[in-house]
């Protein structure tokens, strides 16, 4: 296993096990056997180590687009439900919300891109058929609205149980994105 994946590993077990704050380049060091040296030369903090761990480039939504716009959403929230759903990264999110919202440093673009599923996203709504997607509509407040659902399904208590919650957040997706014209028999 590389010096990358052994830090990747133990950053994640160490979330799940011990905690967002105890998880530290340390920490992390001692439970991989990597020095500390090494893992600073890959990552220059451990927030960059930690969502790297939690969120790498969101792999498992890197769903290629095929053009069918409710077959496509459906992979992609499924997806990334499932990547917010993951141990590691409900330990994680609410230390790395706290981190970002106190830092007063401005995030790199290229940062928040490598840990973001919004390109897949656009890439979708762009693969959609033509009148599928209203114009008018902002797929940046479209993916927001997204995220917001996912992190409310995953990582607060849920009140109500929900059958099919990946089906009911694509209807919800559906409708932000269909244009106002359009029936919505004909998805």
């Amino acid at each position: 296993m590389s010096i990358n994946e052994r830090a990747l590993t133990a950053t994640r077990e160490l979330l799940v096990r011990r905690g967002f704050d105890a998880t530290t380049i340390q920490a992390v060091a001692e439970q991989s056997g990597v020095h500390a040296s090494a893992v600073y030369r890959r990552w220059p903090s451990r927030i960059e180590l930690i969502e790297e761990a939690t969120f790498p480039g969101l792999s498992p939504l890197s769903v290629q687009p095929t053009g069918d716009l409710r077959r496509d959403l459906r992979r992609f929230i499924g997806a990334y439900l499932a990547a917010f759903g993951a141990p590691a990264a409900r330990a994680a999110a609410a230390g790395l919300l706290a981190h970002h919202q106190a830092s007063e440093r401005a995030r790199s673009p290229e940062l928040y891109l490598r840990v973001s599923a919004r390109p897949q996203f656009e890439d979708i709504l762009r693969a959609a058929p033509p009148g599928s997607v209203d114009p008018a509509v902002d797929p940046d407040d479209v993916f927001d609205m997204l995220l917001a659902a996912v992190l409310t399904r995953t990582l607060l208590s849920t009140v109500i149980v929900r059958t099919h919650p990946v089906e009911r957040t694509v209807e919800m997706i559906l409708r932000l994105l269909r244009p106002m014209d359009r029936p919505a028999q004909s998805e």
